[in-house]
Formats: C-alpha cells, structure tokens, sequence
C-alpha cells in the first residue's frame, strides 16, 4: 500500500512538472549576429550582439542593427533599424525597441511604425502586448488606411480583430469628408467606423452630427442614432434613426423626424422620411405634418404623405390622403393639396371645405393665394358651387351664400372682403344692435359682396336683378329657409393643430412616444457591432 501511495506521488509530481515546464516563458533564441562580447563595466549581465542581428521568440522575429541581450531576465534592448515581425502580417519598426520573453511585450520609441496589410501607425511610443494582442500608443499618432487618414493623441489597436479605438481627440479625414470623435473604433480591414458620444462628419456637401453611428468609409453608407441631425445648406434633418448614403446623397429618417427648412421658413414632421438631395425633393408619411410660418403664425398641413420638391425659391409641397390644415383663423379639408412657393398658390385639390372663423366655404375648385413680397396670404379663389354658410349668431338657423364663384381679400391673415358672382342666393337672419332678429333676407341676385370684421359678417350687399325680400320669421317656412345644396359640417370643424390627426394616428403616437422613451435608457450602451464588420474577412476570401 506504502509503495502504491509513493508511485501516485511520484506520479503527480512528474505531471505538475511537466505543466510548470510547459507553462514557462520561453527563451529568446539568438539567430544571428555578426559580433557577440561580454563587458561586465559597460552593460553588467548582458550579451553584447553587433551586426546584422536577428532574434527570435515564440512566433516573433527581432532584427536589428546591435542589442544587449539579457538572458537572465530574458529581456533585449535593441539599437538601429529595429523591426519586429509577428507573422506576416504585423510589423514593428523603431529606432529603439525593448521586448520581454517573459511577459512577451514591446516597447518601440523613435520614428515608430507599426504596419498590416490593412493599416500604418506611425508614433512616436508604441506598447505592443502579444498575450492580448493588443498595440497601444499615448503620443500624437497617424494611422493610414488606404483613402483615410486617422490623427489622434492616443490609441489601441487590436490585432485579431483589426481594430482601432480611440477614446481622446481624433480626426479620420479624406478627400472627401472629415470624421471627429473623443470615441471612435475603427476596423482597418473593412474601413467601418464606430462612433460614440459627440461627434461631428464635415464635407461640403452637409454637416453631420450624432452621439451614436456608424460609417462605411470604403461604400460611403451610414447609420445614426440618438441626437443626429444632417445638415443641408438650407435644411437640418433629424430624427431617432438616420441613414445616409453619400454617392447617392441620399438620406431617410426614422421615428420622431422633423425637417427644418430655414430659407423657407418651414418645419416637416412625421416618422418615416426620405430625401434625395440630387433630385430636391423629400418625401414624408406617418403622422406627416408641414408646418409653414405665415404673418406671425403657423400654418399646420397634414396627409397621409407629403412631398416637398424644387430648389429655393421654387418649393412645391404636395399633400395626399385625407388632408387637414389648421391656422389660428382657417382650418380646412380636402383630398390632396398642392402649394408652389413661387407662384404663391396653394390648391385644394377634391372636396375642398374652408373654414374662416365660423364661416363654412366650399366649392369645387379652391385656391388659396399669397404674396411672396409681403409673406402674407392675399386672396381666395372658389369655382363652381361655391357656398358660404354659418350659424345664425342666437338661433337655430344658418346663414346662407350660394353662386357659381367666390373671390375674397385677406387682410392682416383674415377674410374680409369677399364677392360672389353668378346665380347668387341668399338666406340672411338679420339682427340689430340688441341682437333681435329683424327678418331674414332671402333673395337672389348677380352679385353679392361680403365684408367681414373679425371674421363675422359686417355688410352685404346685392348687384343687379336684385330679387328678394325680408321675410319675418313667421312668415318664412322652415322648408323655406334652406338653399339647395347645403350640407353644414361643423362637427368636422378643425379647431386646433390636433384635430388634424385622427384617432388612429393619436393612438399609433402613443406607441411611438413609449418606444422613445424605452430607447432614450439606452443611449449610453454603444452601437452593436454589425455582423457585416465581424464577417467582413470572411466575405472577402468567399469573393
């Protein structure tokens, strides 16, 4: 039993010597050199190496002009022309290097380049550790990557996965934009970069900043998040998710997006956008609104979609689908809307319906027309069918204007003098000072012209083949008081900038305000890592 319990001794002793064998640092093996001396006055403990000196260390080869090797600590210094090669595929060359067989690190000062296949430093100080595969360098350092340059104060490379990280001051810049970031990451082979925290992109053609994004420079691809905006010359684009394609100069827009238009003084907002700098047009959906500031207020226009198209100075916005629009003193509806900048002329395209204070207009044709010098809206124009109605002030009853057109003057943004021409009626309540009825007008006539003052009606009067009278109220029939035609849609009166939106798109609002909510949590975490950058050296060797 003793002899037994000694050969299991033996044994475990054998096997862990064996581990601690394998598990120690290996020798740098000295190759060659022209010269070898000892001088225990110059360099105590070391082996002088002179000429053509070539070294080696566990898949690592050291060349240089002369080194002190020393083998007890397993450590050499060496002078001239250094170059250190890992591979084929990492180069390290100095003026000065030292490099630990024991902790298998280097350092190299003095001219200092590392190069790759994918990549060139060039420092002043490199830190070079082979256990993490990682170079590192705190001196001002250039890295060269094909068509980008990268400056920085500071950096780390990672080997294995081709990395640059940067988490001071850098620039990448090329001939055609330049990157700054306190912290960017990137990946040499595929020219992808990561960014995070403030960061800004410069070209000539816009100005881009992001908090978290991400940058194909070799396809000019790109994706932005939390607080990113892209800046035209006249408009800034933002939203919670943006992508970019620069040779297309192409740009969409993801939740929460809102288009500034500073030349002509107008905000778009919806949750799904896409611009195409090239072509001047933009394209809006998903709670889309065009906001247009007029005479001192806001001109709300929603549809289902909105296209803005044209250079400055020539902006067309089209609307579609069940349109609303909202200002202070006219709200509307129609199918679609049309509005050029240039001409000044907004058309309500399809069932158009207008409301001036409490006054109903609608028609078959409508346009709305402003004055570019002034910036103010001048005229209404309403063909075929036109009819303006409004309650009676006190009674049950509506006033009533019918005839085939309707022109009207803006003044200071409200209707206030309007002419009706052909085939005109009208049914009035007519009331005095105290607000008692008087009679109701009801006539015919060639041409009736309207003045209103703060959106109620001050004066009407008749032109040519006037016929009518002032009927009491009992002696004109309820039948009798209603022109043919008339469809009163008060309840579908817009009367805020909210009534715009119907039920289903205040509701789809909800959801997209908590998903903001829920992202906002995570702007700290930074971007994931696409796979496309993992896979990108496997894609190629498929190719």
């Amino acid at each position: 039993m003793k002899k037994s319990l000694n050969f299991i001794t033996y044994t475990l002793v054998f096997f862990c010597a064996h581990i601690i064998l394998a598990q120690a640092p290996k020798k740098i093996n000295i190759e060659h050199s022209d010269f070898a001396d000892v001088d225990q006055l110059k360099v105590p403990d070391a082996l002088l190496l002179t000429g053509n000196v070539r070294v080696s260390h566990d898949g690592v080869v050291l060349t240089c002009n002369r080194a002190y090797f020393f083998q007890k600590e397993n450590y050499l210094k060496a002078f001239g022309n250094v170059q250190l090669v890992q591979g084929d595929t990492l180069f390290l060359n100095s003026k000065y290097a030292e490099y630990s067989g024991q902790l298998k690190k280097a350092f190299a000062t003095g001219d200092a380049v590392m190069s790759s296949p994918d990549a060139t430093l060039a420092t002043d100080t490199i830190n070079f550790d082979r256990n993490t595969q990682e170079v590192f360098y705190n001196t001002q350092g250039t890295i060269i990557n094909k068509d980008n340059t990268l400056k920085s104060k500071s950096g780390r490379y990672y080997v294995a996965q081709k990395k640059f990280q940067f988490l001071t001051a850098v620039t990448l810049t090329n001939k055609t934009y330049e990157i700054k970031s306190n912290h960017l990451d990137y990946y040499s082979n595929s020219g992808h970069s990561y960014l995070f925290g403030p960061s800004t992109i410069t070209s000539k053609a816009n100005y881009i900043y992001t908090e978290k994004g991400f940058y194909d420079t070799k396809k000019n691809l790109a994706h932005f998040l939390n607080k990113s905006y892209i800046k035209y010359d006249d408009r800034i684009i933002k939203g919670d998710s943006l992508y970019y394609d620069r040779n297309k100069e192409f740009a969409s827009a993801t939740r929460n997006v809102k288009i500034t238009d500073s030349v002509n003084r107008g905000v778009i907002r919806g949750h799904y956008a896409e611009l195409y700098k090239k072509k001047d047009s933009m394209f809006v959906t998903k709670r889309a609104v065009a906001v247009n500031f007029v005479e001192n207020d806001s001109v709300y226009i929603h549809g289902k979609k909105l296209m803005v198209t044209g250079k400055e100075g020539d902006r067309i916005i089209r609307a579609y689908n069940n349109v609303r629009f909202f200002k202070i003193d006219m709200s509307g509806k129609c199918d679609s809307i049309h509005s050029r900048s240039k001409t000044a002329l907004t058309k309500l395209i399809g069932n158009p319906i207008l409301w001036n204070g409490d006054n109903q207009i609608t028609g078959d044709v409508m346009h709305l027309i402003g004055d570019n010098n002034t910036q103010k809206l001048d005229s209404l124009k309403v063909l075929n069918n036109t009819f303006l109605v409004s309650k009676d002030t006190l009674g049950t009853g509506f006033n009533q204007v019918k005839g085939q057109n309707l022109f009207g003057k803006f003044q200071d943004g409200k209707l206030h003098d309007v002419d009706i021409i052909k085939n005109t009626e009208v049914i009035y309540y007519m009331r005095n000072d105290a607000k008692e009825l008087i009679g109701i007008n009801k006539n015919v006539s060639s041409k009736i012209n309207i003045i209103f003052d703060k959106n109620a009606v001050e004066t009407i009067t008749f032109f040519k083949q006037v016929d009518g009278d002032i009927y009491p109220e009992k002696d004109l029939p309820e039948n009798a008081r209603t022109l043919r035609g008339l469809n009163w849609r008060g309840d579908e009166r817009i009367k805020s900038k909210d009534d715009i939106f119907s039920e289903e798109e205040n509701a789809e609002e909800l959801k997209v305000a908590a998903a903001t909510v829920k992202d906002k949590a995570k702007k700290e975490t930074p971007m994931k890592i696409r796979k496309e950058t993992l896979n990108y050296d496997k894609k190629s060797r498929k190719k």
